[in-house]
């Protein structure tokens, strides 16, 4: 039984923490775009990539291993 009165309060102590992490959390910006990670995975940006003047467009299973 005396366990619990040493717990109850450190509990409360990590419950105060993990909200003020959320509150940090949320007045930094870090859930006002939910749409935008999930649709940003599916973009290619492959295809947006500029290539320095004289390298080779590389193609997955046909360059030799030491051009990669």
């Amino acid at each position: 039984m005396e366990v619990i009165y040493s717990l109850i309060p450190g509990m409360i102590f990590f419950g105060l923490v993990f909200v003020g992490i959320l509150i940090w959390a949320i007045k930094r910006g870090q859930y006002e775009d939910l749409e935008g990670d999930c649709n940003r995975i599916l973009m290619d940006d492959d295809d947006n990539q500029k290539r320095e003047p004289g390298e080779r467009e590389k193609r997955v299973g046909l360059n030799f291993p030491d051009d990669d």
